[in-house]
């Protein structure tokens, strides 16, 4: 069984940065594609970026618009979402999901998903 755990949300201002790690147990992280979602207030949960099982191929929504990053340490069997210029739209729950498939930005594609990370950015 996997376990997927998110960590680093929390409160930054406009402008600001935070990296987000999901770590996985139970399987090998390279071994499945691992994708960011959002999921903001009374909002549907959005497709932010993903990782590709070789690690080669990064793929990002177009809001993130070069302000985020996703990377992945094999060897911690984790995947980070580095955010940076912050913006008060960003605030969300972060999720990090895994899809033993082919990479997707559709949610129902993935088959594990851990418990997120609030992100809020103030103005």
């Amino acid at each position: 069984q996997v376990h997927l755990v998110e960590s680093g949300g929390g409160l930054v201002q406009a402008g600001g940065s935070l990296t987000l790690s999901c770590i996985a147990s139970g399987r090998t992280i390279s071994s499945f594609t691992t994708g960011w979602f959002r999921q903001g207030p009374g909002k549907e949960r959005k497709y932010v970026a993903l990782i590709s099982r070789s690690g080669l191929n990064t793929y990002y929504g177009d809001f993130v618009k070069g302000r985020f990053t996703i990377s992945r340490d094999n060897a911690k069997n984790t995947v980070y979402l580095r955010m940076n210029s912050l913006k008060p739209e960003d605030t969300a729950v972060y999720y990090c999901a895994g899809n033993g498939g082919a990479g997707s930005q559709s949610p129902a594609d993935y088959d594990y998903w851990g418990q997120g990370t609030q992100v809020t950015v103030s103005s």
